[in-house]
């Protein structure tokens, strides 16, 4: 570090990433704010500075360097620190020295002394016993989670084998899987980690198991109500499946009982068909119960329950190690409870990013004009509430107005879904399948495709060659050159 550094450093002040101490006299408090950087974001303890953030630096001897190192010693696990020496100008015996750690997520939590801390904004104070535990679980989770543990009376040949491949390929379409991975499939649950000591994982029953060998907690319970209350069903349903099922099956009962307003904006010439939930932001939210909740619970279950005025998604288990709802609408890390199905679903390209799933629900609302879910814990559940706008709740009658207008002629939902998915750009058959939920391209969504070319609405991206693998399809617009609305 140079000391032009360590000056900018020094004028961003002390933080939840920055601390001052002004010599190495204080070097017992300074241990107990690296041991909080260790149980958070990482930082920096600058030995040398004043409080005010003036700079005094401090003579440095052998002595005075051993006890620094014996004093880090005393963090355990043992952390991975850089020291550097920072001259003073004017004065050669001076120096300031910088003590950095960086985060320390796998080995915590981290003690110095046998306490462990944490750090609030620029405050280092002890860690509550609530989040000690949270992190003490959250190590030995690894080891010891559910996902891990081996299958009673599972093999291969229990699981959804078309599932397996269209995992594949996906994961290799998506850049997710090496291109090898499609010449030896028989290895496909090798490659996803889903065996243990070659026997099938809990983690794979729960991703891929069909008929008899669906796990009991592998439901899905759906229900629409009349009214904002649970007193009279409109649609009710309970299903067993894999979790790609469950995920199809989801969005599909969304998307039959959530009305679709078509309405013009000003800056555009094309209409834009809405579900009352952003179709991404739904998605997320299923893909996020799917991969966090708590299996190991039998008899549990992700509910679905659509009211008038609200879509509420309850899965089981909480939030894990210690994650607070607050947390969730802002960056946080990413602590998923289930690594393994987590990382099929990441794979398959379900989940883009690690810890963006709860920011991504909220950006496509903003970006779809929607109000934003909430989120909460009841019960022992995650609770994930979409508000419902009067005029674009469930099964109600489109918006009207200076910036819409009512659909015109019957169309299907499914072919309301493709042409929303498309709005992203050009999409080959399986991409529609997989934006849609679907796990195959079914014959119903080919007969829409046609029929949405037959309407003008969409065209091929290669027209001379209908039949080509790299086919896509993309939206028709409405244009000043006379382009078919």
């Amino acid at each position: 570090m140079t000391l032009a550094e360590l000056e900018a450093l020094i004028c961003t002040g002390e933080s939840e990433q920055l601390e001052f101490k002004r010599s190495t006299s204080q070097l017992r408090s300074g241990c107990d704010t690296l041991c909080a950087f260790l149980n958070g974001r990482g930082g920096t303890v600058l030995f040398g500075v004043g409080d005010s953030g003036r700079i005094v630096g401090q003579h440095c001897s052998d002595a005075s360097r051993r006890e620094l190192a014996e004093a880090l010693r005393r963090i355990e696990p043992s952390a991975q620190a850089t020291i550097d020496e920072v001259p003073l100008p004017g004065d050669g015996d001076k120096r300031v020295i910088a003590v950095r750690v960086p985060p320390g997520q796998g080995m915590r939590p981290f003690f110095h002394d046998g306490r462990a801390f944490e750090r609030i904004a620029s405050s280092t104070g002890r860690m509550p016993q609530p989040v000690l535990e949270g992190l003490l679980l959250e190590r030995s989770h690894p080891i010891q989670r559910w996902e891990t543990q081996k299958a009673v009376g599972i093999t291969a040949a229990d699981l959804d084998q078309e599932e397996l491949l269209r995992t594949l390929r996906v994961g290799v379409q998506a850049g997710r899987l090496p291109e090898a991975a499609l010449s030896d499939p028989a290895n496909t649950l090798e490659r996803l980690q889903l065996l243990r000591d070659g026997a099938i994982t809990l983690a794979a029953q729960v991703l891929f198991a069909r008929g008899v060998a669906v796990l009991p907690q592998c439901q899905l319970r759906l229900a629409r109500f009349r009214g904002t209350d649970k007193r009279e069903f409109l649609d009710q349903r309970q299903l067993n499946g894999h979790a790609f099922q469950l995920l199809e099956e989801a969005i599909l009962f969304c998307q039959r009982h959530l009305s679709t307003a078509a309405r013009i904006p000003r800056d555009r010439l094309e209409r834009e068909e809405q579900l009352a939930i952003p179709l991404p932001a739904l998605r997320e939210a299923l893909v996020n119960a799917l991969c966090h909740r708590d299996y190991s619970q039998q008899g549990a279950a992700i509910s679905l329950a659509i009211f008038e005025d609200r879509l509420e998604l309850w899965s089981e288990g909480g939030l894990p190690f210690g994650l607070e709802p607050a947390a969730l609408k802002r960056e946080h890390a990413s602590r998923p409870r289930n690594l393994l199905i987590a990382d099929v679903f990441f794979r398959r390209g379900l989940i883009e990013r690690w810890g963006r799933g709860t920011q991504v629900i909220v950006e496509e609302c903003e970006r779809a004009g929607c109000s934003e879910p909430s989120y909460r814990v009841s019960g022992g559940c995650f609770v994930v509430t979409f508000p419902l706008r009067v005029g674009l709740g469930a099964e109600s009658k489109p918006e009207s107005g200076p910036e819409s207008k009512p659909e015109s002629g019957p169309e299907s939902q499914l072919a309301r879904s493709v042409l929303l998915a498309l709005e992203q750009g050009p999409l080959g058959k399986a991409a529609i399948a997989d934006a849609l939920g679907h796990r195959s391209i079914s014959a119903s969504l080919n007969r829409t495709i046609r029929g949405l070319m037959a309407e003008g609405r969409i065209a091929p991206t290669i027209p001379e060659k209908p039949n080509s693998r790299l086919q896509k399809y993309r939206l028709i617009t409405t244009s000043s050159e006379g382009q078919v609305p």
